[in-house]
């Protein structure tokens, strides 16, 4: 998903900064603006006024410590792009006027990056590390309506609901762990709102991509040395050896794809091909091998209030709630057969259109770190040798 420009094609941007401090003033007083507000600020400002925040002012900022910012920052995967991050937006010839802020999920500033006179305009605003920038502390911003939405957002002056932030711009994406789908936080870029360029959400986007595809190169670096610590484990198979988070770094004997469910010591796993197996823990990872004779993975779902999924293979098995929704998942997996679902066809069934991408994805991923390779992708659909069955429950 792509940053869509605050500025429609062909408006003068003052102009139009001026249009949207109006249109403000027109909502927040009760009255019909001559330039109605864009769907999604119209969404948050609902969102926000229902939470009995204020306009005309700033509301109180709620912030964490600096050792609390200290333990984040060493706990988000982010800390390993953060420099690659300032090199990007330091490139650019308009760097002087641009903050870059980098947050975690909770919408906590952790990294904040800026010429000295924008970044004493942005502590005027409470705008600085430790800070929680999200709709509930704040009001409409890009970092907390992004989280929100769960898609890149840029905004513009009076779009903003707080009068103080209408001297600026902010453009802000959502930053996803490669691996499991997972929002690991956001990265914005703000500045004076004249300053707007057509191409700072261009610029979002490429750090954004910047810093996915470096987790996954740290990803892929990780499972190598693996694979090579594991090879002498696996002379004979089959096994697989996989990392913490169950993606496969070598196996013998065996195709399991790229995952399997996340391993726990004494859980046994369902693994396609293997059956049921019994996780061993080694340097960095797991050995996985069969623990019984049976291939084939039963599974039955039971749809009671609170969804039950059962495993069997052979003699092994185990029983486990899952959540409503990816219980729903499983279902329309199963309906769909061999020919399986699309990441758009399964946002069209779960939630009736196509806007839903990046939250099918993280949905798929979540179930995939509980049931590994016994969901497929591309398409989404139950892996060859799984046999399902549904039970309507109460």
């Amino acid at each position: 998903m792509v940053v869509h420009s605050a500025v429609p094609p062909g408006r003068n941007l003052p102009t139009h900064a001026r249009d949207l401090v109006r249109m403000h003033e027109a909502v927040i007083g009760g009255s019909r603006p001559a330039v109605p507000p864009r769907p999604l600020v119209s969404r948050s400002w609902s969102r926000v006024l229902s939470l009995g925040l204020t306009a005309d002012g700033m509301n109180a900022r709620d912030s964490v410590p600096g050792d609390e910012v200290e333990r984040r920052r060493h706990g988000s995967p982010l800390r390993h792009v953060i420099e690659d991050l300032r090199q990007v937006v330091g490139a650019t010839s308009d760097s002087a006027h641009m903050l870059l802020v980098v947050t975690d999920a909770d919408g906590i500033i952790l990294w904040r990056e800026g010429s000295s006179a924008v970044r004493r305009k942005a502590d005027t605003l409470g705008f600085v590390e430790g800070s929680e920038w999200t709709e509930s502390r704040v009001g409409t911003n890009a970092i907390g309506t992004a989280l929100a939405e769960a898609a890149p957002i840029e905004l513009l002056a009076g779009e903003h609901f707080e009068q103080n932030q209408h001297p600026w711009y902010c453009t802000a994406s959502p930053i996803h762990d490669p691996r499991t789908g997972e929002l690991l936080g956001v990265i914005d870029v703000s500045g004076p709102a004249l300053t707007l360029h057509p191409a700072i959400g261009a610029l979002v986007e490429t750090g954004k991509r910047l810093a996915e595809s470096e987790l996954w190169r740290t990803h892929r670096q990780r499972l190598e040395r693996l694979r090579q610590m594991a090879e002498p484990v696996l002379s004979a198979g089959p096994a697989l050896v996989v990392d913490e988070d169950g993606w496969v770094a070598h196996s013998v004997g065996v195709s399991a794809g790229e995952r399997i469910a996340a391993p726990r010591a004494g859980q046994v796993v369902a693994v396609p091909g293997l059956g049921a197996c019994l996780p061993e823990p080694i340097a960095d990872g797991w050995l996985v091998r069969p623990a019984d004779t049976a291939r084939t993975v039963r599974l039955d779902l039971d749809l009671t209030p609170a969804p039950l999924l059962s495993f069997q293979a052979g003699d092994t098995g185990w029983r486990r709630p899952v959540t409503k929704r990816h219980a729903e998942i499983l279902v329309r997996l199963h309906k769909a057969g061999r020919e399986g679902l699309s990441a758009v066809a399964l946002s069209h069934a779960l939630y009736g259109d196509a806007e839903h991408l990046v939250t099918v994805r993280a949905e798929v991923s979540r179930l995939r770190r509980l049931l590994g390779a016994i969901v497929d992708t591309r398409p989404y659909r139950l892996a060859e040798g799984v046999r399902m069955t549904v039970h309507a429950g109460q």
